[in-house]
């Protein structure tokens, strides 16, 4: 298996229930597919570089993870279907 990182925001007009429910979909999504979770680091509101969708604040969390490539692919197809994603970056460490 290979170590990666998958770093994503979330939108701040989101509630903390909501914003809880997709992070622990991502970690039950990677476990049920054969993948170990690392850690999950919540950096919380940040300023973003630029607006996206006319919003100036994002809410970055930092997953780390070991999977398989097809498991990549999946996670990738997920967060592009999800609400409430602004964007997400998958990289290999």
């Amino acid at each position: 298996m290979t170590k990666y990182e998958m770093l994503y925001v979330l939108d701040c007009d989101l509630a903390e229930e909501a914003r809880e429910a997709i992070i622990k979909k991502f970690e039950a999504l990677v476990t049920e597919n054969g993948g170990v979770v690392e850690n999950v680091d919540r950096w919380g509101m940040k300023k973003l570089q630029y607006p996206i969708n006319y919003k100036n604040e994002g809410y970055y969390v930092l997953m780390s993870f070991e999977a398989e490539k097809t498991l990549v692919v999946e996670l990738k197809r997920v967060a592009g279907i999800i609400d409430g994603i602004v964007r997400r970056l998958i990289t290999k460490r």
